[in-house]
């Protein structure tokens, strides 16, 4: 993989108002960090209007797909210790856009539903977030999209233990 140069850098990124980033620019991650952050800003502002949180958000979709999986099953499939995930579960389910349901055969456990005013919402902050990305990636062609996602899923398979 060649180097970015100071010349392959356009214009409107290097002025006397603005400082250089000719090192971290040739860096893989810090341009996929920086992207992700406009991406995660404009995400945030599209899910404030339904009340939601991206965790929030991710957690009510992952349930309303898997409709009776556990809290430990959505807390590996977050990424995230099972404990922090009591407060998101808690806050979904004090809106009244889940349900835990003691599990049959172990009264120990808990499966998640979502109900209908949840999935309602689901769908609505869905639509809402599916114009964000077409907004966001507006500057992509669908090939572009296509190749990004397949390269995103090679990343994550690649680091997944």
């Amino acid at each position: 993989m060649s180097k970015l140069k100071p010349a392959d850098i356009s214009p409107e990124l290097h002025s006397d108002n603005v400082l250089t980033e000719f090192t971290l620019q040739a860096l893989l991650g810090y341009q996929i960090k920086r992207a992700y952050n406009h991406v995660q800003n404009d995400l945030s502002e599209t899910l404030a209007a339904f009340d939601l949180r991206v965790l929030t958000f991710t957690a009510l979709v992952m349930i309303k797909e898997n409709a009776g999986t556990s809290q430990s099953k959505l807390a590996n499939a977050l990424q995230i210790e099972r404990p922090n995930l009591v407060a998101i579960i808690d806050e979904l389910e004090n809106r009244e856009l889940i349900v835990r349901e003691r599990v049959v055969h172990d009264r120990r456990a808990y499966s998640l539903v979502v109900t209908k005013t949840g999935s309602q919402l689901c769908v609505s902050a869905l639509n809402a977030v599916k114009a964000h990305e077409k907004n966001m990636f507006s500057c992509l062609t669908a090939a572009d999209k296509k190749a990004l996602t397949k390269m995103m899923l090679r990343i994550r398979q690649n680091n997944e233990l």
